[in-house]
């Protein structure tokens, strides 16, 4: 009888810490991937300068744009959270479309190689951090999801993890294509 109950606790032992293990592989993972679109986010960040410099000589009456873009750059470094950074990444992302859409109006600027190549790698940028937000929300979710099921619930709720938190656009804004006017 004292095997049998020595091989029920040694079992037990193993579940919790196999989930547990299992708990903490998911929280790194969801750390991980919030670092890649922070990544992501600072090589933006990196290009902008450059691209603000190439641009302000076309436009000047774009002042106000540009002075809200080294804002944004300037607030990111004093962001914590997700929900704080998803929403400077909103505000930059309306203010580099309202670039891009104002640089049309301005065949030079437009055949400027170093703005080509920098909308360029900006492009590839934009690209890279839309598949590592969705990278993340997926590992969010997935890591969410064992902490809520049983019974990964139980051994989360004793080791106090904590939910992730998904990035999202809050803004009607952020949700808005650019329009852009060719007429003119």
């Amino acid at each position: 009888m004292g095997w049998i109950i020595l091989a029920v606790v040694i079992v037990l032992v193993l579940i919790i810490i196999s989930l547990y293990n299992n708990l903490v592989r998911l929280r790194q993972k969801v750390r991980n991937a919030w670092s890649q679109i922070d990544v992501q986010l600072q090589r933006r960040f990196d290009l902008i300068p450059n691209l603000v410099d190439t641009v302000k000589g076309y436009m000047n009456h774009e002042e106000g744009t540009l002075t809200k873009i080294a804002e944004l750059r300037t607030s990111w470094a004093n962001a914590s959270s997700v929900a704080e950074k998803a929403e400077l990444d909103n505000q930059l992302s309306g203010a580099l479309k309202t670039i891009m859409a104002v640089s049309e109006s301005y065949p030079d600027l437009k055949a400027n190689t170093n703005f080509s190549e920098l909308q360029e790698e900006l492009q590839n940028t934009e690209n890279k951090l839309s598949f590592s937000r969705q990278f993340y929300n997926d590992t969010v979710t997935m890591y969410n999801t064992k902490l809520e099921v049983i019974p990964s619930n139980i051994i989360a709720s004793m080791f106090h993890f904590e939910l992730a938190e998904l990035f999202k656009v809050d803004s009607d804004e952020a949700r808005k294509n650019v329009k852009v006017d060719f007429g003119k």
